[in-house]
């Protein structure tokens, strides 16, 4: 029998006679990393992590750095959970932005949430394995959905998938409860909304939410978990799925020169992120 590894491989749309598929996760040259990345994710993601991990990150005790000082320690990093790139992550960040600016010239915001999405990845760079910092994120506290990746075959060590509390559909949650009040799996999506929030970053709603759940794959991709949305949520997915065409098919061989476009980021930085940041 044949096991769905990722229900919604993406094709590109946009772009002319470009027929590339994204999100292909069963044929790809780094396969094995990327299930292998997954497999160490759901198994250890329980809500008892989670917590732990919020305790130790939330409190931006870690460093202080401007963004763009961080953006450049992501230089150092390759992300083991994406079947599409195998390049640093700084060059993912300015394709984003990049992509955003041509669509949206009028919408700085968003230009710069494009740039800023993934920079929480830098929990990686500070020693965190790449399963609590990457890839798609899911809620836990209850039973996964059928289109988080890999659902079927690695969840099976999850210790949170024989308690009785969490492995139910509502789970510890419930119904409409609002995704602000869900505990989703680790990873730098929380972290950079968590960092923004603790330093009064001036950046809209709109923004907070993207970054904040951008890898929430299941929801914004696939239309699953919309039983624990309250209306706001399901107000900001229209912004949601409008950044991800973005941040998936802002994804190619052509590289940015960064340094040229430095200048403009930074502009925006200093508008809505100044200084030093608490990390």
């Amino acid at each position: 029998m044949t096991t769905i590894l990722d229900p919604s491989p993406v094709h590109r749309p946009d772009m002319e006679g470009c027929d590339k598929i994204f999100r292909n996760f069963e044929v790809n040259s780094h396969t094995d990393q990327v299930r292998n990345t997954y497999q160490l994710m759901h198994t250890h993601q329980t809500v008892d992590f989670v917590r732990r991990k919020m305790e130790q990150w939330c409190k931006l005790d870690h460093a202080q750095m401007t963004m763009l000082e961080c953006l450049e320690e992501l230089n150092n990093l390759v992300d083991e959970s994406d079947p599409d790139v195998d390049v640093p992550n700084i060059y993912h960040a300015f394709q984003t932005a990049e992509s955003i600016r041509e669509k949206h010239p009028d919408n700085d915001w968003l230009q710069l949430t494009g740039l800023i999405h993934d920079a929480g990845k830098i929990m990686a760079i500070w020693g965190e394995p790449q399963w609590c910092v990457v890839g798609d994120t899911f809620p836990t506290g209850c039973l996964p959905a059928e289109s988080v990746v890999f659902r079927h075959s690695t969840f099976q060590d999850n210790p949170d998938m024989k308690d009785p509390k969490f492995n139910t559909k509502l789970g510890m949650y419930e119904e409409n409860c609002g995704l602000d009040k869900v505990l989703m799996s680790w990873g730098h999506d929380e972290y950079m909304y968590r960092v923004l929030k603790g330093n009064n970053a001036t950046l809209p709603e709109e923004a907070l939410y993207a970054i904040r759940f951008h890898s929430f794959y299941p929801w914004h991709g696939s239309g699953d978990y919309d039983y624990l949305c309250n209306n706001k949520d399901r107000e900001m997915l229209a912004w949601v799925k409008e950044f991800n065409k973005f941040d998936l098919y802002s994804k190619a061989d052509d590289l940015p020169d960064i340094d040229a476009l430095k200048p403009y980021y930074q502009g925006l930085i200093d508008k809505y992120i100044p200084g030093k940041l608490r990390w």
